[in-house]
C-alpha cells in the first residue's frame, strides 16, 4: 500500500509526501461526510493506503480530525497587525478574521461539537489543543501598546486580555455569521478599551 502510480511504474509514499495525501484524504472525507460519516476506511481507500498506515499517526478518530483541520489550515494564525495604535491593532485583527475565517465559523462550530461530544472534551480543553500553547493574540497586542507607552503598564488578568476575541467568538458563535462593524467597534470602544485605562 502507500502507492501512487508515477507513469508506467509505482513508488512508494513516505513521510511528509505520506501525511499529506493522509491529511488531504481525511479533509475532504470531513467536508463530504461530516465527522459522523468520516471513517477510517474511507480516508484509507481515498488516500490509497491501509487503515493500520492511519491509525500508527492519529490512533483515534478525533486526532485525525483535529490533525486534517490544522492540515487544511482552520487555525493557521494570521500575522498580528502592528498599526502604531492599540485600537487599530485590535480592529483590524477583529475585521480581518471577519473576512477571512467568518465563513469557516459553522464547519468549525459542527466539527468541534463533534469531537466534544466523541471524546469528552470540553470546548476549552479542544481551544488547546488546536491552538496548542502560543501566546494570545490580546497580549501580543498589550505588551506591544505597554511597550509604546500607550497604556499603563501593569499585569492584566487573562479575561480582560482575551476580552474582545472572546466576545467576537460569542457573537460569531450564535449568530454563525460576520460579525457586524458597529459590534466590533462596541466591544472595542464601549467594553474593552475602557476597562483596560
Amino acid at each position: 500500500m502507500d502507492l501512487e502510480e508515477d507513469g508506467a511504474t509505482q513508488r512508494r509514499r513516505r513521510g511528509p509526501e505520506l501525511e499529506d495525501a493522509l491529511l488531504e484524504a481525511a479533509w475532504q472525507e470531513l467536508q463530504e461526510q461530516g465527522y459522523a460519516g468520516t471513517t477510517y476506511d474511507a480516508v484509507a481507500a481515498r488516500a490509497g493506503t491501509s487503515k493500520p498506515v492511519l491509525y500508527r499517526r492519529w490512533p483515534g478518530k478525533a486526532d485525525l480530525v483535529v490533525a486534517a483541520m490544522h492540515h487544511a489550515g482552520l487555525f493557521v494564525r494570521r500575522e498580528l497587525p502592528d498599526t502604531g495604535s492599540l485600537r487599530e491593532d485590535v480592529l483590524t485583527s477583529l475585521r480581518d478574521f471577519n473576512a477571512s475565517r467568518a465563513g469557516f465559523i459553522t464547519a468549525i462550530s459542527v466539527l468541534m461539537a463533534n469531537i466534544a461530544s466523541d471524546t469528552g472534551l470540553s470546548p476549552a480543553d479542544l481551544r488547546d489543543r488546536l491552538l496548542g500553547e502560543r501566546a494570545g493574540s490580546g497580549r501580543v497586542l498589550l505588551d506591544r501598546a505597554m511597550a509604546r507607552g500607550e497604556i499603563p503598564a501593569r499585569e492584566r488578568s487573562d479575561g480582560l486580555v482575551t476580552l474582545p476575541f472572546d466576545l467576537f467568538r460569542h457573537d460569531l458563535l450564535l449568530t454563525l455569521a460576520p460579525v457586524p462593524e458597529r459590534r466590533i467597534l462596541e466591544i472595542v470602544d464601549d467594553l474593552w478599551l475602557p476597562l483596560l485605562r
